[in-house]
């Protein structure tokens, strides 16, 4: 079983990064509703930026997956 990953293309990257950004505004929309738009945006980022992570992880480079160190504060 081969295990090396490949580095995909930079504009092959993007579109996948994209389309990934688009799943999580999908599942997150609901909270819209609630007015939580800023705190869905904000966590949308944030779970981009945990799946990059977790990319460059999985191919050897040493990165932290997590990127809060405490959890977020509860929303006024």
């Amino acid at each position: 079983m081969n295990t090396e990953y490949i580095r995909l293309p930079e504009e092959q990257y993007r579109k996948l990064l994209f389309q990934t950004r688009g799943q999580f505004i999908a599942i997150l929309n609901v909270f819209r509703c609630y007015g939580l738009d800023v705190f869905v945006d904000l966590a949308i980022d944030e779970c981009i930026k945990v799946t990059e992570n977790f990319g460059q992880i999985v191919r050897g480079h040493d990165k932290p997956v997590h990127i809060l160190l405490e959890p977020k504060e509860k929303g006024l």
